[in-house]
């Protein structure tokens, strides 16, 4: 299983566009630079008051289907 990291700083303000459906991508810079997009369900269990900030790993298989995400820091 592949996985990448990425460092995630959405505000709640911008994050009540992907809850609300007009947003549905999210487009980030992994550690290595590559551009990762993803969809933003992903990450409705980090949500906190304060939007989604953190590191999170993103796992995916060799066909870069999503496997998984975790919060590291």
């Amino acid at each position: 299983m592949r996985q990448v990291t990425i460092n995630i700083a959405i505000s709640a303000q911008d994050y009540l566009a992907h809850y609300q459906g007009i947003v549905k991508e999210v487009v980030a810079r992994s550690s290595d630079g590559r551009n990762i997009r993803f969809p933003s369900t992903i990450l409705q269990p980090f949500v906190s008051h304060h939007g989604v900030h953190g590191q999170f790993v993103i796992s995916f298989d060799e066909n870069n289907k999503l496997q998984g995400i975790r919060k590291t820091g």
